[in-house]
This record gives structure tokens, C-alpha cells and sequence, in this order.
């Protein structure tokens, strides 16, 4: 973070992106980040118009917790590793779309994806993003397809807000990385569950995450609360997470849960 900090951008325009991101500094009243660690990941959302419910739960709940999916220090490549679960109900309430919707349900966990220099090159971009603001609770978000950036206790498009200066913060290297694993990512959910990788798109909201102790100032900042892909979004069809950094190392807390009724499972990120 010593390196982000001290970046300073080039061009024509930097004195006024300096000054931009001081007021988002300002908003954020330095609680985001400042003197601490959090847990970064890049959430993606992969869209066909029906799917794979997941239980998904971010919290640490110790004393629940009765099995671990896949440990921090455990390898899981070059294949997936699957957890058949039974399909919900919920999804009888929604259009079924042929090579799309699943005939099976699950979860998967892979190392096989991205590598070690790629996690890295998409940490430091969504550093230099989200150092441009960030909310004033404990979670923040950047998304490159809407937009969206965490500015205190609301949102702003960094497209519109920084207009050409963006190309000081992100170059097209960077966009065509987050393109290229996006894709491999997309890959891989169609493969498992047996999909047509040519009619799954992608919905809002695909993000950067960071998420730090701070106290929550708005619903937003509350990641602890589940997820259940149709009932709480009901366009949700695919969830899947990157990590780009390392339970027990970069933070703790922080783990991934699915909520059983005989019991939670969870999963330690490693990036």
C-alpha cells in the first residue's frame, strides 16, 4: 500500500486528479483503509436467466463452523473441486432458458484460474481505484463495467467524475487483463455446470471488493447478511468470488460460509 500511496499520476491533468482524490480521502475520513489491512476479492455475476442457487454468507462464525471446504494452504487444480447441493425451489418461479439452466446444483472451489502474478496485477488495480475514494463503513466496491465507486456513503461513476483522468488511474493493460480472466472465469462456471458458455452473460453488479472492520455507516457496509441468489437478487443466477488476498495472512475474519441446516462449511480465501 506504501507504493499506492506515494503514486503519483501522470499527464496533463494530474494536479486536478490529485485534488479529487483529497476530497475522496476527505469523504472517507480516512476509516476505509487507513492503518489496517482488509479481505479484497472481485465478485462476478454470470447471467443466463436461471441457475445454481448458493447459500453464501460472509461472517466469522467460529463456533458454527463444522467443516472447511478448502483450507488456505490447500491446492485445488488443475480441477475444480464440486459440492453436488440439491437445486431450490425458487427457481420453479422463474423461466427456464435450454443450455443455460443447469441440471445440477453446486459449488466449486479452484486455484486452477488466474496465477499468482495476474491476482497481484488485479490487486494493485483495484488499489489505485479504490484509493480514489471509498466508503466511509467497513466495505467498498469498484465496478469497471457501471462505474460505481464507494465515495463516502454514496456512490459515484468514476467515468463521469474523473472523465479523462481515468486514463491516468488505469491503463488498457489493466482492462484487458480483468477482460481476459472475467472470460476464463465465465469458462469455468459453464464447464462445471455444464452450461453453453455462449449464452451466459454478465449482469451488474461484477465489482471489486474490500472489506475492512470499520463500523457500518449505511445497509450497504453490512456483508455479513446471506445471500441466496434468486431470493435475495432475483436476476442472480451465478455468483462467483477471485480472492485477491489471503485469509490468516492479509486479514483475519473474513471467511466464506455456506449455511447448511446440519451445519456451516466454509472456505479460507487465498488469492
Amino acid at each position: 500500500m506504501a507504493l499506492l500511496r506515494l503514486r503519483n499520476p501522470k499527464g496533463p491533468n494530474a494536479a486536478e486528479i490529485e485534488r479529487k482524490i483529497k476530497r475522496g480521502n476527505a469523504l472517507r475520513q480516512g476509516s476505509s483503509w487507513r492503518g489496517s489491512r482488509g479481505l479484497l476479492a472481485l465478485l462476478l455475476v454470470a447471467l443466463c436467466a436461471c441457475g445454481v442457487a448458493a447459500w453464501l454468507y460472509f461472517a466469522c462464525l467460529d463456533s458454527d463452523i463444522t467443516e472447511t471446504l478448502a483450507g488456505r494452504r490447500e491446492m485445488i487444480s488443475p480441477q475444480p473441486r464440486v459440492y453436488s447441493v440439491q437445486c431450490s425451489e425458487d427457481y420453479e418461479n422463474y423461466k427456464r432458458y435450454p443450455g443455460c439452466t443447469p441440471q445440477k446444483c453446486g459449488r466449486a472451489v479452484t486455484d486452477g484460474v488466474v496465477t499468482s502474478e495476474e491476482a497481484q496485477a488485479l490487486r494493485r488495480l483495484a488499489e489505485r481505484g479504490l484509493a480514489l475514494a471509498g466508503s466511509e463503513g467497513g466495505a467498498s466496491i469498484l465496478d469497471l463495467h457501471s462505474g460505481a465507486l464507494s465515495m463516502g456513503k454514496q456512490f459515484v461513476n468514476i467515468y463521469r467524475y474523473f472523465g479523462e483522468q481515468i486514463t491516468d488511474v488505469f491503463t488498457e493493460e489493466d482492462f484487458k487483463l480483468y477482460r481476459d480472466v472475467r472470460g476464463r472465469i465465465q469458462a469455468v462456471i459453464a464447464e462445471t455446470f455444464g452450461l453453453d458458455p455462449t449464452l451466459m452473460y454478465l449482469t451488474k453488479p461484477t465489482f471489486f471488493s474490500r472489506i475492512n472492520s470499520t463500523t457500518a455507516k449505511t445497509q450497504h457496509d453490512e456483508y455479513w447478511h446471506p445471500h441466496i441468489d434468486k431470493e435475495t437478487y432475483g436476476s442472480f443466477d451465478y455468483t462467483s468470488l477471485l480472492y485477491l488476498s489471503d485469509y490468516g495472512s492479509d486479514f483475519t475474519g473474513g471467511r466464506f460460509v455456506f449455511m447448511d441446516q446440519n451445519g456451516n462449511r466454509t472456505v479460507e480465501p487465498r488469492a
